[in-house]
């Protein structure tokens, strides 16, 4: 069994750097993409702070279909280029929103997110698979160093993985 390390008044640089050993133990003696997800989803959610949702939308017949999450239930379906979730799956890059009221389109699974943070989910083989999901009551709480820390995050986790 793998305990959360506390990540308590870490600076940024050093809160991502206790997760990625924290995610390296986690993936050490597993291979599965789903069970590996679902650990992902509950190491992020209870160690970054301010966090509401964290979770993953997978790619499935061209839309993003819920995932293994943390948090309230939340949105099904998203289709490319809709949202967030569907902006940064569909453009291939991380997208990191301030203030979701002033994103167009955006999709509110939960009034109370504020701002977002969706990495995507691609593959060595460059298949995209889905994005990652953060979603914040607080307004501005991601920025270009949680997009970084995420993205080695995901890399990681899509490394230690049987995705194909």
């Amino acid at each position: 069994m793998h305990a959360i390390q506390s990540t308590a008044g870490l600076s940024k640089s050093k809160l991502y750097a206790e997760l990625q050993q924290q995610l390296t133990g986690l993936l050490a003696d597993e291979r599965n993409w789903i069970a590996n997800s679902a650990n992902f989803a509950a190491l992020i959610y209870h160690a970054l702070p301010e966090l509401n949702w964290a979770g993953f939308y997978l790619l499935l017949h061209e839309e993003l279909v819920l995932g293994p999450f943390q948090g309230k239930v939340a949105c099904v379906r998203i289709a490319l280029g809709r949202g967030v979730c569907g902006t940064a799956a569909q453009r291939r890059e991380t997208v990191v929103v301030e203030d979701v009221n002033a994103f167009p389109g955006h999709i509110a699974c939960d009034a109370a997110s504020r701002s977002e943070i969706v990495v995507p989910l691609i593959t060595s083989s460059g298949r995209l698979l889905g994005v990652l999901d953060l979603d914040s009551p607080e307004l501005k709480r991601f920025d270009h160093e949680d997009a970084v820390g995420l993205e080695a995050l995901v890399r990681a986790l899509l490394e230690g993985s049987d995705t194909d």
